[in-house]
């Protein structure tokens, strides 16, 4: 399944700094149970940044199970160079 209508969705959160982008659903998930102290089964969106903010994986819960979202196009207009 696809993201849900963005208006769907209880919060979204976009995670600060920038996570490995090769970590899997389970390591995705982990973060957001350990680190942010979340329910990552909730109705939530969950945006984690690779490095160079050229790219953004979504993390969310489904009945079905998790869906994950790889978008790389969307921030290549809006990453700030530091």
């Amino acid at each position: 399944m696809l993201l849900k209508d963005i208006r769907e969705y209880d919060g979204i959160f976009l995670a600060c700094g920038w996570i490995d982008l090769r970590r899997s659903v389970d390591g995705l998930a982990h973060i957001v149970k350990q680190d942010f102290q979340m329910d990552p089964f909730g109705n939530y969106l969950f945006l984690f940044c690779n490095k160079r903010r050229n790219r953004l994986k979504g993390l969310c819960w489904d009945i079905n199970g998790f869906c994950l979202k790889c978008h790389n196009e969307y921030l290549r207009h809006y990453a700030h160079h530091y």
